[in-house]
């Protein structure tokens, strides 16, 4: 069976999070910790409610109890009132706007020859023949270009005819 955790606030921990749910400015994760903290709380001060009869009251879940429970045992008063930071970011950066900038030169620059105009999977291909990445996906350069309003087929390629303007 998982640990359990015991909560004890001291009367200073309990003042501040009291004018924290009172205070009609705080976020509202931020509101729930404090007000399950202060139901949590097993000292002599405190009510020290059951977990599912917080989860049930608050509205969340008694796992989240349990965790914030955790937090503030092992690491202290703020970071369970606080959500962790992350330490890496979801995924790295891969194409950086060194890469981007060259993607683009390279698609208004001219077709290769036996070709009217760049395509994305062309594009594709000699980027990865260009050592500018290792591999690359058509649909990260359609992407790329798309995020720089790039169309391969418009006019400001190059590749082409104008247009006829209706008179006014």
């Amino acid at each position: 069976m998982a640990p359990r955790y015991r909560v004890t606030l001291t009367k200073q921990e309990r003042k501040e999070l009291e004018a924290l749910t009172r205070n009609g400015k705080t976020p509202a994760k931020k509101f729930i910790h404090a007000r399950a903290l202060l139901l949590c709380d097993a000292s002599p001060n405190g009510p020290a409610w059951k977990v599912a009869d917080v989860a049930a009251a608050l509205g969340i879940t008694s796992r989240t109890i349990e965790h914030l429970k955790k937090r503030f045992v092992e690491d202290g008063f703020e970071a369970a009132l606080v959500r962790k930071p992350r330490v890496k970011p979801p995924r790295e950066v891969v194409f950086d706007g060194a890469f981007e900038a060259r993607l683009i030169a390279l698609a208004c620059s001219e077709a290769p020859s036996g070709y009217r105009r760049w395509t994305v999977r062309l594009l594709a291909d000699k980027v990865v023949e260009l050592n500018l990445a290792p591999s690359v996906s058509h649909m990260t350069v359609q992407r790329v270009l798309k995020k720089m309003n790039v169309n391969l087929t418009s006019k400001n390629t190059g590749k082409s005819h104008q247009k006829a303007a209706l008179p006014l």
